[in-house]
């Protein structure tokens, strides 16, 4: 399975700052370490272009110059610099090489075999809107590519390119619920946490909203119940592709999840999400997104079993497209 890393760049924080960014690196020393199945390659950044399919100019040359504001920089939780400003497009970039690689296969619109499942080691930047930063959030990995890989599909096929976006951060997707507002071919599912960042929310497809505390169980019930929901929806077939943000901050010891889900808990979230998109044949793009745990190796080690489900999926999806390994 390949995975895409956006981590060469170090982000400065201020002194104190709890954002943290040493996991990603963790990560993915761990795939590389543990995970001998997992293919780690850096993604290129972002296009000026790429960033544009989602957000507006302005935006995009304040974040690349510099010129953002003290107040927009508060709102995304760290200063602007050349690295940060880096590692927003690399992030953006290695989710699209990871929808790219799931959807059309290792070479691109020429394979001869789709992956099904691909990952970017970071991603899931899901606060931030076409005109702003938000939440840690720069740029909309997601959002971004969702629309090119709809512009790809349609440049080979001459056909429409439906999208689901299952989030299952502990915080809402509300710069993506924001997105595509009125949009017919993306269909938005998320559950959080009710009374968790963001405190003002948007409306996405299926919301699905989570009370303190809340415990395996009642998280698989509510799961279970809004993906049978999200395809019922579906009437006219099954999206062509997903993108599954897999969050580790419902994790019971998460700083700022206020949810208590287990490890194992967690796992078999993955477990559900996956099966569900392998039976119904959708290539899934999976990002890391959130997680802030009182102790970084729990967080680590929780998307590192992410990855290791994936790669059970990966093979199991190699398998029924009957491809070489």
């Amino acid at each position: 399975m390949r995975a895409f890393h956006s981590d060469h760049f170090v982000l400065p924080l201020p002194p104190g700052h709890s954002f943290p960014m040493s996991k990603y690196r963790l990560l993915r020393e761990a795939a590389e370490a543990t995970l001998p199945a997992v293919r780690v390659s850096e993604a290129p950044p972002a296009s000026d272009g790429e960033l544009a399919l989602v957000h507006e100019p302005d935006w995009i040359a304040a974040v690349a110059e510099g010129t953002t504001t003290a107040a927009q920089q508060r709102e995304i939780g760290f200063p602007w610099s050349e690295r940060m400003a880096e590692r927003a497009r690399r992030s953006v970039g290695a989710t699209i090489m990871a929808a790219r690689t799931a959807l059309m296969g290792a070479g691109g619109e020429g394979a001869k075999c789709r992956e099904g499942v691909a990952a970017n080691l970071a991603g899931g930047t899901h606060h931030a809107y076409p005109h702003k930063g938000s939440g840690y959030c720069v740029f909309n990995d997601v959002a971004v590519a969702a629309r090119l890989m709809q512009a790809e599909w349609h440049r080979q096929h001459r056909a429409l390119l439906r999208v689901i976006v299952i989030d299952l951060d502990v915080h809402q997707g509300n710069g993506t619920a924001a997105v595509f507002r009125d949009d017919a071919t993306v269909f938005t599912l998320s559950l959080h946490g009710a009374r968790n960042f963001p405190f003002r929310k948007e409306a996405s497809d299926l919301d699905v909203e989570l009370p303190d505390g809340c415990r395996d169980d009642s998280y698989l019930e509510a799961l279970d119940r809004a993906l049978a929901q999200a395809w019922a929806r579906h009437t006219e077939g099954a999206p062509g592709l997903a993108f599954y943000l897999a969050g580790a901050d419902p994790h019971e010891n998460d700083r700022l999840g206020r949810l208590k889900l287990s490890a194992e808990g967690l796992a078999e979230r993955d477990r559900r999400v996956l099966e569900a998109l392998r039976l119904r044949r959708i290539p899934v793009a999976i990002s890391m997104a959130g997680g802030y745990g009182r102790e970084l190796g729990q967080t680590v080690a929780v998307h590192r079993r992410t990855l290791e489900l994936a790669c059970d999926s990966w093979r199991a999806w190699r398998a029924m497209e009957e491809c070489a390994p």
